[in-house]
Formats: structure tokens, C-alpha cells, sequence
């Protein structure tokens, strides 16, 4: 089933986050890969070693889990989180992330680069 979503091939690099401050010159990226409604992915950089994720796209939201080591020393987070897609005033797509670390809620944005 096809998405009216499309981030297949798509890079986004992380410009705000609660969770940790942000890298502006070497960011968290993260590099999309989309089959229909199905999504996955990479992302490394600022304080990810590297990282993964996987879900699916419904209208504008995406769903994902995602597994990461940590530079600082290694440790692995695991998380879910819902990103709503919005268009930047430039017309690049942005993703509002809301997601929670050891029960903690925390929100990212990630800007299409």
C-alpha cells in the first residue's frame, strides 16, 4: 500500500532535542529508506555511535522503534517514537518527534537536509 509520505532516500539532521543538547556543527543524521508504509534506517553522529530504527508511515505520522549506542560510553538506548511531518517554510520536510528514554518523554526536531 503506498504512503502519502515519502522519505525514501531522504537525510534529516537533528536540530533541537530535549533529551541532549545538539551538535550544530555535527549533528545526529539520520538517512531514510522506504518501501509502501514500511521505513528504516541509520543515524550516527554528536552522541550516537550508531544507530537504527525501523516502522511504518501513517498520512503524515511515523511509528518507529529504534536501537542506538551511546559515544559517551557505549551504553545502548531503546526507545519508541511517533514523528508528525510538517513542511518547513522552505517547503523541506520536518519531523516533531516525541518519544521517552527510561520513562522519561522527550521531543526531537529533525530538519530534510
Amino acid at each position: 500500500m503506498p504512503s502519502p509520505l515519502a522519505l525514501d532516500g531522504l537525510r534529516f539532521a537533528m536540530v533541537s532535542s530535549t533529551a541532549s543538547e545538539v551538535d550544530p556543527i555535527a549533528p545526529t543524521t539520520f538517512d531514510y529508506h522506504q518501501d509502501g508504509r514500511l521505513v528504516w534506517g541509520e543515524y550516527t553522529g554528536d552522541t550516537v555511535t550508531e544507530g537504527r530504527f525501523v516502522g511504518e508511515v501513517f498520512d503524515a505520522e511515523v511509528r518507529i522503534s529504534f536501537a542506538h549506542a551511546l559515544v559517551e560510553d557505549g551504553a545502548i538506548v531503546r526507545g519508541d517514537a511517533t514523528s508528525r511531518a510538517e513542511r518547513a517554510d522552505d517547503g523541506r520536510i520536518r519531523l516533531v518527534e516525541d518519544f521517552a528514554v527510561d520513562g522519561v518523554d522527550h521531543v526531537s526536531v529533525c530538519l530534510q537536509v
